[in-house]
């Protein structure tokens, strides 16, 4: 059994638990299962838009029992390191989540004519080509420019995508010929900080995205399995330069002897 060899297990969300607000099958009865084995989870999304307590939420609505204390959003790992280097201010393109998470960090959203220290910016579903000229605007004026994620799309219902955070992220690099800093997977802050979650231990990363949850886990020397109920094929690993542990169905497979 796969699970056996673990401590610790770190869940992508859309695409692994549940697709839009769609249950994905057996995901629920799984983290029952790890649960009762004693085994420690956390909950890592890319998604900064919601708040822990909403992330929470929306897995009970699915099924999945979870607490705050166990998800990991790219907002909370943005705000954490932003707050670390003193950063009290920001023009934010994003939603409640991320907002909330720079406020309890002690980093005030602010109008760009304050001229804020960072720009930040995550998925934002009310994104205007107003927000643009003022994240533009605020940049070029010295503000730094952060990422919660860059995410292109995101698993929708009916087998589609929907555009992510990084098509708004892309807009304003073009906008500006500015590349921002990003902490949401594929990079190592969020992986480490959900890992903190657990206690430690040896992990797994579980995830649907070979370009964010693979390669996060590829850059920080985890295993990793790529689960087959969201955005990426075993035709996509085969001709991708990343290596997965292991390629699952879907999640009941890690309970398989």
């Amino acid at each position: 059994m796969i699970a056996h060899d673990y401590d610790a297990f770190l869940f992508d969300l859309d695409g692994v638990l549940y697709r839009g607000d769609q249950p994905i099958a057996g995901a629920s009865t799984t983290i029952t299962a790890l649960r009762a084995a004693g085994k420690r989870l956390a909950f890592v999304t890319n998604n900064s838009s919601r708040t822990p307590d909403a992330v929470v939420a929306h897995l009970a609505s699915v099924g999945v029992d979870a607490s705050p204390e166990e998800v990991e959003t790219s907002a909370l790992t943005t705000a954490a390191a932003l707050a670390q280097r003193c950063v009290r201010s920001a023009f934010v393109v994003g939603e409640d989540g991320l907002r909330s998470a720079l406020v309890d960090a002690g980093i005030e959203p602010v109008d760009p004519t304050r001229e804020p220290a960072a720009v930040v910016v995550g998925w934002d579903r009310g994104f205007t080509y107003a927000t643009l000229t003022d994240a533009a605007v605020a940049i070029q004026h010295g503000a730094g420019f952060f990422a919660s994620n860059d995410d292109p799309s995101y698993p929708a219902p009916g087998g589609l995508t929907w555009p992510g955070a990084g098509a708004i992220v892309a807009s304003i690099s073009v906008a500006t010929g500015r590349t921002p800093e990003v902490f949401g997977k594929p990079n190592p802050p969020i992986l480490r900080a959900a890992w903190a979650r657990t206690g430690g231990g040896r992990p797994l990363v579980v995830g649907d995205r070979i370009e964010t949850d693979i390669a996060g886990a590829n850059a920080v020397g985890w295993d990793c399995a790529l689960v087959l109920t969201g955005i990426a094929s075993r035709d996509d690993l085969r001709s991708s330069k990343l290596g997965a542990t292991y390629v699952l169905n879907d999640l009941t497979e890690l309970l398989l002897d």
